[in-house]
């Protein structure tokens, strides 16, 4: 099936990230600021070189057993990514739990709506549960009302505001 761009999105597909995808991952980190902050100026800016740091991080993470970066391929060009992170509350504090945390999805605009975040998501999801994993959070943009329209569609609810005061 083509999207409106031409493309076969029936040739994507999701994998595991290998140290080759990291140069386009940071790419899409980038292109994921860029968006945020034409949304809202307010949110932070990437960093000189922030682009290349984010796949460096993203290498040293690739054998990380908490981590796991997917991404979308279609014919050898990165189209999305998912990046999730294993975490746990401060057991001193808390009753052990363990869940997961969706740091970064981005999909090349071309390629969006044609379910692709899904398949990125459901798989995120399905290494999250076989790690014992029964929930994941996120953060989404408060003025992106797609990325929330794709989030209420996926299932996800409102459990905490993050909000921001300027001094």
């Amino acid at each position: 099936m083509e999207n409106q761009c031409g493309h076969d999105v029936d040739a994507v597909v999701v994998r595991p990230a290998v140290e080759a995808d990291a140069e386009a991952i940071g790419d899409l980190w980038e292109e994921l600021v860029r968006f945020h902050r034409y949304l809202d100026p307010d949110l932070p800016g990437a960093a000189s070189k922030g682009g290349q740091l984010y796949a460096r991080r993203i290498v040293e993470r690739l054998n990380d057993t908490h981590t796991r970066t997917l991404v979308a391929a279609s014919d050898g060009l990165i189209v999305g990514y998912v990046l999730g992170v294993i975490v746990d509350l401060v057991p001193e504090m808390f009753a052990p739990e363990n869940g997961g945390f969706l740091a970064d999805i981005f999909v090349l605009e071309s390629y969006r709506g044609q379910g692709i975040g899904r398949r990125l998501v459901d798989s995120l999801a399905h290494w999250f549960r076989s790690r014992g994993v029964d929930h994941m959070e996120l953060y989404v943009a408060a003025r992106n009302p797609s990325g929330r329209a794709f989030w209420d569609a996926m299932g996800a609810r409102d459990v905490m505001m993050r909000m921001r005061v300027d001094l």
